[in-house]
């Protein structure tokens, strides 16, 4: 008989989501819709008596429990100042994190809301203003039990990783390697020229995907990913288009963000140096999650051999990125 080998939400069937919500109280009335998510398995659920609720199931053994407490904390304590985060429903006796099945989970209330209109002057100097404010928070203290957006996390572990379990092909492998090292010394250039920044609690994903706006402005969501770092990986991921596009992009999101935190220049030399780190932790990501049966369906495209020809070509773009002056010259 073939062994059939288990991945990391194998068990968490509908039941299971559904019973684990009856647990702690919460009485569905049996709708069930997955939302968009890999790392973890959200649900929007249906109650029989209010509104419905969204079940996040982190993925096991990613975080510990004492990480994913910290995250419930930073984002009650962005809500308790009035800042738009959606934080997770503490329950009477129970916290914010349960366990049901060994699966780990956590209530939220559902939230609506539609994609930021980036290319808007007004909505960008919004978005900012609220990112100054939750790091105005996120300066109070660090975290303990997050770790640190830097070289090591997110540029040589990764690298390592993809080189250790093969997952380049082997007629690519030299000019992989060969890139990788050159943007990663070009990444250490680029911190070198910013000098010592301060590190400060982040949402660390924040794309346009993580915000929903409504007629009062946004909220963001999914901190999952918060740790330390500099302020402008909150900040760079908001831009796109081209160089001078992103100038004035940027420009009206500090016009924002310095009404209520100050921004420290020197690190607009970290902007491509951090999209840099995030390609190749991008690449691991795929990679350690291969084994979840999610992944090669949303994925098909990764680790074929044109996926690795376009990172070498991607990095190789990165190096001159990375060589040119900030992005505050341009304004």
């Amino acid at each position: 008989m073939k062994n059939t080998v288990l991945t990391p939400f194998s068990a968490l069937t509908p039941d299971v989501v559904l019973n684990a919500l009856d647990s702690v109280g919460f009485r569905s009335d049996g709708r069930l819709l997955a939302l968009n998510s890999y790392e973890n398995r959200v649900y929007q659920i249906g109650m029989e008596d209010g509104p419905p609720l969204v079940a996040k199931f982190y993925r096991p053994a990613r975080w510990s429990d004492d990480a994913i407490l910290e995250e419930h904390a930073f984002t009650q304590e962005l809500a308790e100042r009035e800042i738009p985060v959606v934080p997770p429903l503490p329950l009477s006796g129970a916290g914010t994190l349960h366990c049901f099945d060994g699966f780990r989970f956590a209530v939220f209330p559902k939230q609506g809301g539609r994609a930021p209109e980036l290319e808007d002057s007004n909505t960008l100097e919004w978005m900012g203003r609220f990112l100054g404010r939750i790091h105005a928070v996120g300066a109070l203290r660090p975290f303990q039990h997050r770790p640190v957006l830097d070289i090591a996390s997110f540029g040589t572990e990764p690298r390592d990783y993809l080189l250790a379990n093969k997952f380049i092909p082997p007629d690519l492998d030299e000019a992989w390697r060969s890139v990788v090292a050159l943007a990663l010394d070009g990444v250490r250039r680029c911190y070198e020229r910013a000098g010592s920044v301060r590190m400060l609690r982040l949402h660390g994903d924040c794309h346009a995907g993580n915000v929903l706006w409504t007629d009062n402005g946004p909220h963001f969501v999914d901190f999952d990913d918060a740790r330390m770092g500099p302020a402008v990986q909150d900040l760079w991921m908001m831009l796109s288009g081209e160089r001078t596009d992103m100038a004035r992009q940027l420009a009206d999101l500090l016009a924002g963000y310095e009404d209520f935190h100050e921004f420290d220049l020197r690190e607009l030399h970290l902007i491509e140096a951090l999209r840099t780190l995030r390609l190749i932790h991008y690449s691991a990501w795929l990679a350690r999650r291969w084994d979840d049966p999610a992944f090669p369906a949303a994925f098909p495209w990764f680790n074929s051999q044109r996926y690795w020809q376009d990172r070498i070509l991607e990095l190789r773009e990165q190096l001159a990125l990375m060589d040119e002056g900030p992005l505050w010259s341009q304004y």
